[in-house]
C-alpha cells in the first residue's frame, strides 16, 4: 500500500513498542534497567491521506464549484480481547462525518473504506473493504454514520521471544558495561520487536485521483 509511505518511518520509530500500555521507562530504585509492559493487541490508526474523501459532480474535476460531498473519519476507538485463545481479536469503531454542497432532495451516499492488518510496519497480513452509508434528508447539509472493523492477530506472532523480552526488561546495575545502553539499539532486538508489532489501519478506499487530491491539496 503505497499510501503509507509517509506514515511508515514514524511508525517504525514511534511505534517500536506499539501496543504498549506504557513506553519503556528507567527503573532507578533497583539499579538501571528498562521495564516495558507490552500487549499483543495491535495499534489502531488511520494512514496518511486516507482519513478524508472528496467527491465531485463531474468526473476528473477538482474545482470547488463542482464539489459534491466531503467526508472524514473521526472518533476512532478500539477494544481488544487478548485474554484467551491463540488469536487476539480487535474491534474498531469510528464515525464518518459528511457535508454535501447541494442540499436539495433526500439522498443516500455510500462510501467505501478499508481495514488492513500490517505486520512490522510494511507487510500486509489481511485487508478487507466495507462501506458506510450516509443518509441526507431534503434540505440537510450535514450528516454522519458509524462504521466498524475487526481483525484477528496470531498471539504467537505478536509475542516477543523470551530471550528478547529478557534483554529488554533485564535489570541492570550501575557500573555494568551495558548499564547505559538502550536495548533497542541492538539490531536483533529492534528486528524482533518490529516482527511482533501489528497495526490495524482504517481509511477510505480511495481512487488514485482521490488519493492524489488529498496528498497535494
Amino acid at each position: 500500500m503505497t499510501i503509507r509511505t509517509r506514515l511508515l518511518p514514524a511508525l517504525a520509530l514511534g511505534l517500536a513498542l506499539a501496543g504498549c500500555a506504557r513506553e519503556g521507562e528507567l527503573v532507578v530504585d533497583q539499579g538501571v534497567g528498562i521495564s516495558a509492559v507490552r500487549t499483543t493487541c495491535p495499534a489502531v490508526g488511520i494512514p496518511d491521506y486516507t482519513g478524508d474523501i472528496t467527491t465531485f459532480r463531474t468526473p476528473g474535476s477538482t474545482t470547488m464549484a463542482d464539489l459534491d460531498v466531503t467526508a472524514a473519519i473521526t472518533n476512532l476507538r478500539s477494544s481488544c480481547n487478548e485474554e484467551t485463545g491463540d488469536r487476539v481479536y480487535t474491534e474498531a469503531t469510528f464515525d464518518v462525518v459528511a457535508r454535501r454542497a447541494d442540499t436539495r432532495g433526500a439522498r443516500s451516499v455510500m462510501l467505501p473504506y478499508f481495514s488492513t492488518v500490517v505486520r512490522g510496519g510494511s507487510a500486509v497480513v489481511t485487508k478487507r473493504v466495507g462501506s458506510v452509508t450516509l443518509q441526507f434528508a431534503d434540505g440537510q447539509e450535514r450528516t454522519q454514520a458509524r462504521g466498524t472493523a475487526g481483525a484477528y492477530v496470531d498471539r504467537g506472532a505478536a509475542t516477543l521471544p523470551a530471550d528478547i523480552r529478557e534483554q529488554i526488561t533485564r535489570k541492570r546495575k550501575a557500573g555494568d558495561p551495558d548499564a547505559a545502553l538502550d536495548p533497542l539499539a541492538d539490531p536483533a532486538v529492534r528486528a524482533a520487536v518490529q516482527r511482533a508489532t501489528f497495526e490495524l489501519l482504517i481509511g477510505f478506499q480511495l481512487t488514485e485521483d482521490q488519493l492524489r487530491y488529498n496528498a497535494t491539496r
